[in-house]
């Protein structure tokens, strides 16, 4: 796989409270990731863009929220969130 193809799979990391206590104590970490990916596709993207070695993925598929602005209605955008273990080597994110 080509860099250019793992940018288009992986979009940015998640940089919260909690990811950086799962990076620090449980080697996982969390990106957010183009919708129609898998979990293959995932993995693969990672070990290029990286150079570690993954474990195991796992997926989670957040639909948007309902929101008001005034009298109309609209909805935050569907999101998909990879939850990425590795079994060799760290992620420098900062």
């Amino acid at each position: 796989m080509q860099k250019t193809d793992a940018y288009r799979i992986v979009l940015k990391p998640v940089l919260t409270e909690k990811a950086s206590w799962e990076q620090e104590n449980r080697n996982l970490y969390r990106f957010e990731v183009a919708q129609g990916t898998n979990k293959i596709e995932i993995a693969r993207a990672i070990e290029t863009l990286f150079d570690v070695k993954v474990n195991q993925v796992r997926t989670q598929n957040r639909i948007g929220k309902i929101r008001r602005k005034g009298a109309m209605f609209a909805r935050t955008p569907v999101r998909k969130f990879a939850l990425v273990t590795l079994s060799e080597g760290k992620i420098d994110l900062l």
